[in-house]
């Protein structure tokens, strides 16, 4: 395949559409999915089959995705009648078929990927159903991903029920063999850390030689980082991965385009940096248009051309000038 060897880790929005701008740079893609969780139809799939939760791979994959339009609509087509398909993905429906005629879950991956025609490959962080639970600042302990954040209180930490689980070793491998480890975008407790909660994500990052960057949030996101700025996002993670993980981080400074007063997001501010070691890359990466997300093809732009120049590099000093 062409192009640089980046390992993107994730789930969720943020991570499908940080994937549809790197495949116009690069087929050597590896998508690294969160297996945590356990709401809408994914969560129902989950409960009722055992399997990994669909939703987050399949965004992924229709985000790599060379295939006939038709194809990539199928997949994410989604039912509104008021049956018991409402609120079903068709997409989800044919990986969890894929599951059972094919083997297994990452048998359903690789024909999903064949049928799609995508550049690159999309992994699960972990094959095992973790559950991903929060101390909140109530003090209560909350259990499943989709309860977190409808919480009346603040989330204090997230953790994972079984402390013991163990990383998929493609998804390890490909970051080990990675160019560039990119962390995020995503909701971040929900989606971002609970990858690094593994242990062996976060011990194959430590080992890689690539720099591993995080993408900051362009917005806040209720229930997980409200009144959140930059610094404040980079902080919470080295809370949860320890410091000697990320080696850079991207904040969006273009803040000019306000959202919406009916909407609860808000901008997140690039204040509050460094923290700990982490560079931070201060760039227009936001999409104008729909000020809650990152534009795809701007934030790709910055990563891969820092990377080209050779700018991106491994445990950066902290106060050193990055361009």
């Amino acid at each position: 395949m062409n192009g640089h060897r980046v390992t993107a880790i994730g789930g969720g929005t943020g991570l499908a559409n940080l994937l549809d701008g790197l495949r116009m740079r690069t087929e050597n893609i590896t998508a690294i999915v969160s297996v945590a969780d356990d709401g809408g139809s994914s969560g129902i799939l989950r409960d009722e089959f055992g399997m990994l939760p669909p939703g987050d791979f399949r965004s992924c994959l229709v985000a790599l995705s060379d295939a006939d339009p038709l194809i990539k609509d199928l997949f994410k087509y989604r039912f509104v009648t008021e049956s018991s398909l409402a609120g079903h993905s068709l997409g989800n429906l044919l990986i969890a078929a894929l599951s059972t005629l094919s083997g297994g879950f990452e048998n359903a991956i690789d024909v999903s990927s064949q049928l799609l025609n995508i550049k690159g490959k999309v992994l699960p962080a972990s094959l095992e159903n973790i559950v991903l639970m929060a101390e909140m600042m109530d003090e209560k302990i909350v259990s499943g991903e989709s309860n977190i954040t409808s919480h009346e209180s603040v989330i204090k930490k997230v953790f994972i029920g079984e402390p013991d689980v163990e990383a998929y070793p493609p998804a390890e491998d490909a970051i080990r063999q990675a160019e560039l480890i990119i962390v995020g975008p995503g909701s971040l407790y929900t989606s971002v850390i609970p990858n690094f909660l593994i242990r062996g994500i976060r011990d194959a990052i430590q080992e890689a030689s690539a720099p591993c960057v995080y993408v900051c949030n362009v917005a806040t996101q209720v229930g997980e980082t409200d009144g959140f700025n930059a610094g404040d996002h980079v902080r919470t993670l080295l809370e949860h991965v320890g410091d000697g993980v990320i080696d850079y981080v991207v904040v969006n400074d273009n803040i000019k385009n306000r959202l919406a007063n009916e909407l609860d997001f808000r901008p997140v501010s690039p204040d509050g940096l460094p923290i700990n070691g982490v560079v931070a890359l201060y760039k227009d990466v936001v999409n104008t248009a729909s000020p809650v997300l990152h534009d795809s093809r701007k934030l790709c732009e910055v990563l891969l051309n820092a990377l080209e120049k050779g700018t991106l590099t491994k445990n950066p000093i902290a106060d050193r000038g990055v361009s």
